[in-house]
């Protein structure tokens, strides 16, 4: 019996977070969405993230138009994924239990059928409340493991925390490689291992920022992982996902079936390349990379030499197979991996924005200082994983402490909460003189779940000229400001128009 391997697509989301800064419009989006129903995707990861808080504060675009939109032309919920930051939502801090509840039943009726759920401590309790609300409105929710590295980190803690995923009513595990910090030596027993252990589907989600990437989706398809997020180039590689125009000939190679239509993935490479250049203000590697790439152009017999390597789990063959891995990305100019992310952890949306962001300042030379002031800073706040929003709070700090010159002389109103618990309890203990510092007279750390300290919202009466739906409430309560002025412009809009 053939072996299958299926793949989720995840241009229109996370690859373009990853490269563009979320700035890809809905029309943009649905140039391309037809033909990626087309291809054969399992799924198409669509909405959350950053997606939203885009929409609203960048795109002047209804989120939730985007969603059902999305809906209406793929004609089905059923392949729509959304990332969601539990107890997070698709914000950057704890919201109530009413609020994160509401949320989600109006995500699935508009469209999202597969909820990818993740807390960015692996706060068990922070995602309780958003799986029980996801499986209530009839979502599949594939509950995510965030893969980092440091003393605490060991392979049976992710393990541990897959099963206790499995026992709160997940349906899919999904191990979350943001930073690309999953070295192949270390992915070749975590695979094993959570193959071994679980009867659910795995998912393996990883970026290229580090240059592993793809050899980690090759090792999950040699070990049994079920689904593989990737992207199509010129949204994939570097700080994106793996490309698929390179894993198709690698499962050709294996002997496993992928099911993709390769003609359709072309098209919308095609498309997409149009896109990439109506987005290049965004994206800060401006035509120094990427070019078409045709999965049955490339070389095969690397491929097979790689495959060959991989036979034999000695660390000189995998570290082999990588060197080859990355030079093949080389070749087809995807951009070129940086090794120094395995100590900072930046994850790849959160390194364009922060070159991005320095830049603006005028201070682009400073990135390494900041880049080695990370891991101080995510020491100091118990080895939080990097990924949004402890990503923009670790590195906003790094980069205050570089700026300023003074380490910790300002501390942020994001680092004082995550330092008082607000957003969960951390991997290992934070540091004593900041956590005092964060603390007022008399205060002491938070010892329950972060909602459990926070009062319904949606009991309240809201007046507000700008609010007309339901839905318009949600974005209010979410996003604030952003939300208002982006709800009175459409108004606004409208009332012109009419």
């Amino acid at each position: 019996m053939t072996r299958k391997v299926q793949f989720c697509d995840v241009s229109l989301r996370d690859g373009q977070q990853s490269l563009a800064a979320t700035r890809m419009t809905t029309e943009q989006c649905l140039r391309v969405l037809p033909l990626l129903n087309d291809s054969g995707y399992a799924n198409l990861e669509l909405w959350g993230g950053a997606t939203l808080d885009s929409c609203v504060r960048f795109l002047n675009e209804d989120p939730w138009e985007r969603l059902e939109t999305f809906k209406q032309v793929l004609g089905s919920d059923q392949k729509i994924k959304a990332l969601l930051r539990g107890q997070n939502l698709f914000g950057y801090q704890p919201y109530p239990d009413d609020l994160v509840i509401s949320f989600i039943k109006q995500a699935v009726q508009s469209g999202v059928h597969n909820m990818r759920i993740f807390d960015a401590l692996n706060d068990e309790r922070n995602l309780k409340i958003p799986i029980l609300a996801s499986k209530a409105y009839g979502a599949v929710v594939e509950a995510v493991v965030c893969y980092t590295t440091s003393p605490v980190h060991t392979p049976q803690y992710f393990v541990d925390f897959a099963i206790k995923m499995m026992q709160d009513g997940a349906d899919r595990i999904c191990i979350k490689d943001m930073a690309a910090l999953l070295h192949p030596l270390a992915a070749i027993p975590l695979f094993k291992e959570l193959r071994a252990k679980s009867p659910l589907p795995l998912v393996l989600h990883g970026h290229c920022t580090t240059g592993v990437g793809v050899l980690n989706a090759v090792l999950a398809m040699k070990y049994g992982i079920d689904m593989i997020d990737t992207a199509i180039t010129p949204f994939a590689g570097g700080p994106s996902h793996p490309p698929i125009e390179l894993l198709i000939p690698f499962a050709e190679e294996m002997g496993i079936d992928h099911g993709l239509n390769k003609d359709m993935i072309r098209q919308a490479q095609s498309q997409l390349f149009v896109i990439y250049d109506e987005l290049i203000d965004n994206i800060p590697y401006k035509h120094k990379y990427f070019q078409p790439v045709d999965p049955d152009q490339v070389d095969r017999k690397k491929i097979a030499q790689i495959l060959n390597l991989l036979e034999d789990e000695s660390e000189s063959s995998v570290l082999e197979a990588l060197r080859l891995t990355r030079e093949l990305e080389h070749e087809h100019k995807y951009p070129e991996f940086d090794d120094r992310l395995f100590e900072s952890q930046i994850p790849g949306g959160m390194l364009t924005n922060l070159q991005k962001q320095l830049g603006e300042m005028g201070m682009s030379e400073r990135m390494d200082e900041v880049m080695a002031e990370i891991p101080i800073v995510r020491k100091d706040v118990g080895y939080v994983p990097l990924v949004t929003p402890t990503s923009q709070i670790v590195g906003s700090q790094a980069a205050f402490n570089v700026i300023t010159g003074e380490r910790y002389g300002f501390l942020s109103n994001e680092m004082k909460m995550l330092l008082r618990g607000e957003f969960g309890k951390t991997p290992a203990e934070c540091n004593p003189e900041l956590v005092k510092r964060a603390l007022s007279d008399g205060e002491e750390p938070l010892k329950y779940r972060p909602a459990f300290y926070l009062p319904p919202v949606l009991e309240k009466t809201y007046d507000l000229p700008y609010v007309r739906t339901s839905k318009d409430l949600l974005l209010h309560l979410m996003f604030g400001k952003s939300a208002e002025k982006f709800l009175v412009d459409s108004y606004q809009k409208t009332s012109r128009n009419n």
